[in-house]
Order: C-alpha cells, then sequence, then structure tokens
C-alpha cells in the first residue's frame, strides 16, 4: 500500500524521532509512506475568520500533490488543518476561487490546480480501516502486556466532528482500540478529550498547567500508569507543564514501533 505523507513541521524538526518511530512501522506493516516533496507548514492553528486565505494555501498545495487522492499525517494538528482545509474546499466556492487565484499567481501550471478529491487520513484511521486493528494484534511481536495506558484525545483530533468525521467527539474509541491491538490495558478516563492548554502555555502557563493536572490526576485516579497521544503539542505540554503528580507520556508511534519490534532499531 502506497500512500502519500505529510509529516508536518514538529515531527521533521523538535520530534524527529517520533516520525522515524512511525516510518518505521509503517514498512514493517507493509505501508510505503511518501513524503510530498516539496510540503510547507500546514499553519499549525486552523484560521477562524472565513476569509483567512493566504494561512490555508501551504495545506491546499499539500491536499494537490498528494498522490492517488490520499494524504496520511501522523500529528493530529496538522490532520485538523489539512482536512478542515480540504472540507473548505469542497464547500465553500468563495474560499475556492480565492485559494486558486492565489496559486495561479503563483505561476500555477494548469495541470497542477487541485481537484478538490484529497482524502486527508490520520495513520491511526489508516491502521484502523486500511490494515484492521485485528490484523494489527496478529503482527504484533512485542505485546504491550500488563500495561495501563490512558488515551489523551485533546481538542483537535476529533472536533469539529461534521468535518473531521471519524469517531465520536464525545465517547471516542480509536487510541483505546489501538492500545488493546498492542495487546495493553485501555483505561478511559473523564478528562480525556479535554484541551491540554498548549496554547496558552507561553501567556498563561498557570493555566496550561491547570489543564494538565486535570487530565493527568483523572488518569491516574481511574487506574492508568501512562498516558499516550496522537499530538505533539499535547503531549509536550503533559510532559513539561504538569505540576506535582506526573506518569510517563509517550506518542502513538513510539509504542506502535515498540509493539511491532522496529523500536530497538534505532
Amino acid at each position: 500500500m502506497i500512500y502519500s505523507y505529510y509529516p508536518g513541521c514538529t515531527l521533521k524538526s523538535k520530534a524527529t524521532q517520533l516520525d522515524i518511530y512511525g516510518r518505521k512501522s509503517a514498512e514493517a506493516l507493509g505501508i510505503e509512506l511518501r513524503e510530498l516533496e516539496e510540503w510547507q507548514c500546514c499553519g499549525a492553528v486552523y484560521p477562524q475568520v472565513k476569509d483567512e486565505i493566504a494561512r490555508r494555501l501551504g495545506a491546499v498545495r499539500a491536499l494537490r500533490d498528494a498522490e492517488n487522492g490520499k494524504l496520511v499525517t501522523m500529528c493530529s494538528a496538522c490532520h485538523h488543518v489539512l482536512k478542515r482545509t480540504a472540507y473548505d474546499w469542497n464547500q465553500d466556492e468563495n474560499f475556492r476561487t480565492k485559494a486558486t487565484n492565489f496559486m495561479k499567481a503563483g505561476v500555477l501550471k494548469p495541470e497542477e490546480a487541485y481537484d478538490g478529491e484529497t482524502n486527508v487520513i490520520h495513520f491511526l484511521e489508516l491502521l484502523r480501516d486500511e490494515i484492521g486493528f485485528d490484523q494489527l494484534k496478529k503482527m504484533v511481536k512485542n505485546p504491550l502486556k500488563g500495561r495501563k495506558i490512558g488515551a489523551f484525545y485533546g481538542c483537535m483530533f476529533l472536533r469539529p466532528g461534521k468535518v473531521l468525521a471519524f469517531d465520536d467527539p464525545e465517547n471516542p474509541t480509536i487510541i483505546e482500540d489501538f492500545i488493546r491491538a498492542l495487546g495493553a490495558e485501555a483505561v478511559s478516563y473523564p478528562y480525556r478529550n479535554e484541551c491540554c492548554g498548549a496554547y496558552v502555555a507561553l501567556e498563561d502557563k498557570s493555566s496550561a498547567t491547570a489543564q494538565v493536572n486535570k487530565a493527568i490526576h483523572s488518569a491516574l485516579a481511574n487506574g492508568a500508569e501512562e498516558l499516550i497521544t496522537a499530538c505533539p503539542l499535547c503531549m509536550y505540554n503533559l510532559v513539561h507543564n504538569a505540576a506535582g503528580e506526573t506518569m510517563p507520556v509517550h506518542y502513538f508511534t513510539e509504542l506502535l514501533a515498540e509493539a511491532l519490534g522496529v523500536k530497538e532499531e534505532d
């Protein structure tokens, strides 16, 4: 299976090991991830102003350059921006027209025009829908037996539910099912879907710390001994802005690589 791959800025700079884990895991599962040759930053934050066109052009170019109409990413922030931009393109004629004109002004060749057909897929979706968690379980070499792991979804992975549309935003199961496929026990707890506060951490660290502490205390109270997330911002914030009780926090690609027996190679 061949998919176009959008790594995003964080996994190509501050968190390269998480990218390596994901790529090696994909290879072990028979998946070829072809990184886009000239990708740009997705913008990191989806602009809430409807007529903000330029900040979404990096995402549009990534959508345009994807082969076979499928674009995979491992970062929930990138997934959020790319998928919402793809939705905008198909739903908002004004945005579609202006974005096309912007790119034409940059000497866009006719054959390079975006047709709006790219499907944005988070790597966890690929594992669930293309590989299948039952099949993934059969391919695990080092089951994570005896480990009690809580999923931290954060706020961008599931919402807005109508646009992202791959799991229930209030009661998701995709990461818990992933954890079980790796052989560990999935622990559910109340604050797993809440914002970690990363976007206010620089200007209001106390608020970010309060959000992190709620999540960690909730996870610990319900029996979790580790956390797993699919968002680099959430991972950083859960590790560096916690106060008092802490717990190990992993990126999902790290545990996947460990379970598939390819982490040790690095």
